[in-house]
């Protein structure tokens, strides 16, 4: 399957590309940088460490996606919907790992499914998504009466969006398990006289600093015991072995909007 990496430049960008390079029945087809990047013409295997590829980095999106099969995409909220577009017009795979986006322009990406296969999630990695199911179940299993429900997030110090994608994924999860709708119970922001924690909500912690690349906990709290589903990533190839096996599985798929859940058979119900 011939790919396009996005963002090649950066850390989840040469991460996807070393994955590609290692994955039978994968080939980089091209790699997009932003415009004005110091490594636009370089070669993207020599600046990931796998060696020459001959694949240059592009700043030209139409260029890069001429022939290819599909394109795996950690950037930002507004270049995601670009290449959203990109891929219905080509009709390719478009793999989404990017966090952040509003309400807008995810109806804008499920808008482009019509025509592109696309995966999008919070969070890539196998054990996040078994978490994210893991804590549904808890949800359904543990009455709003009896037990209060906490997402506590830590990331590194140069990430730009709150709560992170995955603490909205898993605090999705919990607000299914509960049948509720998250956006109603969702508690964003706790300071100075708050009051009482009301019935049934899900509240949300971030926590910023140095180089942790991910670290999410979900807190089942009751009168005399904590229940405590937490994940710790500990390398950014889980997240880029994760993308490139949803951009295989959604080759063989017809167009539509999927995520991990889809992609690794995990049930919702």
């Amino acid at each position: 399957m011939k790919l396009v990496v996005t963002g090649a430049g950066g850390r989840m960008g040469q991460a996807l590309i070393r994955i590609i390079a290692a994955t039978q029945g994968a080939t980089l087809h091209a790699a997009i940088d932003r415009e004005g990047s110091p490594l636009i013409g370089r070669d993207a295997g020599e600046i990931s460490g796998v060696g020459t590829l001959g694949v240059p980095i592009t700043a030209d999106p139409l260029t890069a996606f001429l022939n290819a099969e599909g394109v795996v995409d950690f950037t930002s909220p507004a270049a995601s919907v670009e290449y959203a577009g990109l891929a219905a017009q080509a009709r390719i795979v478009h793999v989404i790992g990017t966090t952040g986006c509003s309400a807008a322009e995810d109806e804008q990406i499920r808008a482009a499914s019509r025509h592109a296969r696309i995966v999008k999630s919070g969070n890539m990695s196998l054990g996040v998504n078994l978490l994210a199911e893991l804590v549904r179940q808890a949800a359904r299993a543990l009455e709003a009466a009896d037990w209060d429900i906490e997402v506590l997030e830590m990331h590194h110090k140069h990430k730009v969006d709150a709560p992170s994608g995955t603490a909205l994924l898993l605090g999705e999860a919990a607000a299914e398990g509960r049948g509720i709708d998250l956006a109603q119970k969702s508690v964003r922001v706790r300071d100075g006289h708050t009051g009482p924690r009301r019935e049934g909500d899900i509240g949300f912690a971030t926590l910023r600093g140095g180089s942790v690349i991910g670290d999410h906990s979900v807190y089942f709290a009751s009168e005399g015991e904590l229940v405590t589903l937490s994940h710790t990533a500990l390398d950014r190839s889980i997240f880029a072995r994760g993308a490139v096996k949803a951009a295989l599985w959604a080759f063989g798929q017809k167009p539509g909007f999927y995520t991990m859940s889809d992609v690794l058979g995990l049930s919702k119900t």
